[in-house]
């Protein structure tokens, strides 16, 4: 990625994980930008990291359903996996694929307040 380029929030990029550690998810692999666009002042950004879609997701309540569209660029029905939030650097992202929709993302919403276990 160039310095340049902008990263924001909704966007899905295809980021470098590696190295991982245990039971993180690893590789290349494609992710949806959660941060906010208006605050951080370190060129990183929280993302939740995408992964296939596992019929067993279906009763889970930090996996969100994506099916493949030409907003997403996704090639496959895939999964945001809220469980494994992170923050990386922006030198971990690679190509711009597309963007989640309002209602993807707010799902993500929902699922990392069942992570966080925020109530409110």
């Amino acid at each position: 990625m160039t310095p340049s380029t902008m990263v924001r929030r909704g966007e899905i990029w295809w980021i470098n994980l590696d190295p991982t550690v245990g039971a993180e998810i690893r590789k290349q692999r494609p992710g949806i930008v959660i941060s906010s666009d208006s605050i951080g002042r370190l060129p990183m950004k929280v993302i939740v990291p995408i992964t296939e879609w596992n019929a067993s997701f279906e009763s889970s309540l930090w996996h969100v359903e994506i099916p493949p569209s030409p907003l997403n660029g996704l090639s496959k029905t895939s999964a945001a996996d809220a469980f494994q939030i992170r923050c990386i650097s922006l030198e971990r992202f690679d190509k711009r694929l597309g963007r989640a929709t309002a209602d993807q993302l707010l799902e993500i919403q929902l699922a990392l307040r069942a992570v966080l276990d925020i109530r409110n």
